[in-house]
């Protein structure tokens, strides 16, 4: 009796009115796709500007960057945490609650982040060591660098995620898109003048990257202050840490990040098997790692869309609202993805030309690109944009315990043995990566068919 109540809860919604026109998804989706375009442009950017240095630049970029996108995506789920929070607030029309789970955001990562920053300063160098182990001096000398100033731009990361999150809790996409694209402006105007004008290398790359950082964080809260909205902090008392509110973030929010965390650190373990493979494999990976980015743009989008679409249906009690927006976003994305990674089979020849390659590092790189292009198309969206639809229904223990089994039974340690045992090289770690897709989203994909993800209570 109780298992068909439920059913019969999903299947007629609490109204018939529709949440998301057509032309509300259209709007909010078009500034996310830019916005993600012009996020993966700054990593990009980066590589190849520093790839007319040397190999050993933009191997230390990439080693770097391997743990910054770790420190990234550990905000990324706070951020989601208190998006989702805030969204399906907004769904039961409780605005205050909403702004008071907004400024919790604020609090939280404001403190994890000048902490970070602390503990990342002073042992950056022995953090790399631990991490990559022993790697060339010259690399070395290179990533302490720039690793140093990515700790100083931390707080600034934290503050232009939450921010930008929150916007998209309210289905205004825009203001972030503005953003990413003067901080993409600041970013490549500054590599030119500090990495070719002034010579400055990876110093020069680094200090651009934290100028324009800078700038997102100083706009998203200027704006968040002063555009009309229902998540503007009206005082700084509401940023006082409250216990209620920090919890209901966090339990959407520390899943995901230790979900995050862990596939970062498995990457980090991978990062290290391939420091060991050469220079030239470590330039390859890096190449690749950059321009892969590129073909996960529609799927990355449709991630993010899922946040403001899918929360606000669930709290407003509509689910089957709510599954039939995730089938269109996962529709969106996996049509996204079809196209970019059809393009970049034919195109990655010409592309890796771009990077200043050595002849090895540009056939590895062409190499391991399209067999990413192959399982991108049929796997990528099930194994990262489904996901997401989940945590929105505040299933995000879920998702936690199956990608930190499936990336260390499958990325990790399938990597090792493709390459220890088998000797593929660096092909095998991207192999280990193509099984690690699989298996998870089988397993996403099976749950979202079922009715238990939309069963938690999340507010």
């Amino acid at each position: 009796m109780k298992k068909q109540m439920t059913k019969d809860r999903i299947s007629h919604p609490v109204s018939n009115a529709v949440l998301f026109t057509r032309a509300q998804l259209i709007s909010l989706i078009w500034p996310l796709l830019l916005e993600q375009f012009l996020s993966v442009s700054m990593g990009f950017a980066d590589t190849f500007m520093v790839s007319g240095v040397s190999e050993a630049a933009v191997s230390s970029v990439s080693l770097v960057d391997s743990i910054n996108v770790l420190i990234l995506q550990i905000l990324s789920a706070l951020a989601t945490g208190g998006a989702v929070i805030a969204s399906q607030y907004l769904g039961q029309k409780d605005t205050e609650s909403a702004r008071r789970s907004a400024a919790q955001l604020y609090s939280i990562v404001g403190i994890c982040t000048v902490a970070l920053m602390a503990v990342t300063a002073l042992f950056s160098r022995q953090i790399l060591r631990l991490v990559f182990g022993a790697i060339d001096d010259d690399v070395m000398a290179f990533a302490q660098t720039y690793f140093w100033i990515s700790a100083v731009s931390y707080p600034f990361m934290g503050i232009y995620n939450a921010g930008a999150a929150l916007f998209r809790a309210q289905g205004d996409s825009k203001v972030s898109m503005y953003a990413s694209l003067v901080m993409n402006v600041i970013n490549i105007a500054g590599n030119a003048f500090l990495i070719y004008g002034m010579k400055m290398g990876v110093l020069g790359a680094a200090l651009a990257t934290l100028a324009g950082r800078v700038f997102a964080a100083v706009w998203i809260l200027w704006r968040q202050q002063h555009k009309p909205g229902p998540l503007r902090i009206d005082s700084f008392g509401e940023l006082k840490p409250e216990g209620s509110r920090i919890r209901r973030i966090l339990a959407i929010g520390i899943p995901s990040g230790l979900e995050n965390g862990m596939f970062q650190i498995g990457k980090l373990c991978v990062s290290s098997l391939v420091s060991t493979l050469g220079t030239a494999a470590i330039a390859a990976n890096a190449v690749a790692n950059t321009i892969a980015t590129i073909s996960n743009i529609p799927g990355n989008t449709m991630s993010l869309a899922t946040i403001p679409v899918v929360g606000r249906c669930l709290g407003a009690e509509e689910r089957k609202q709510a599954r039939q927006y995730s089938h269109i976003l996962m529709g969106i994305a996996m049509g996204g993805l079809f196209v970019t990674n059809a393009a970049m089979f034919f195109l990655i020849p010409v592309m890796s030309g771009w990077f200043h390659l050595s002849a090895p590092a540009a056939k590895l790189c062409i190499q391991v690109i399209r067999w990413f292009s192959v399982f991108s198309i049929f796997a990528w969206a099930a194994s990262f944009t489904l996901p997401n639809v989940l945590r929105c229904g505040g299933d995000a223990r879920f998702t936690m315990t199956v990608s930190i089994i499936s990336m260390w039974c499958c990325r990790v340690l399938l990597s090792y043995v493709f390459v220890r045992q088998l000797h593929i090289g660096l092909l095998g770690v991207w192999m280990g990566m193509f099984s690690d897709w699989i298996v998870r989203g089988v397993f996403f994909i099976i749950r979202f068919h079922g009715d238990r993800w939309m069963e938690h209570k999340v507010i």
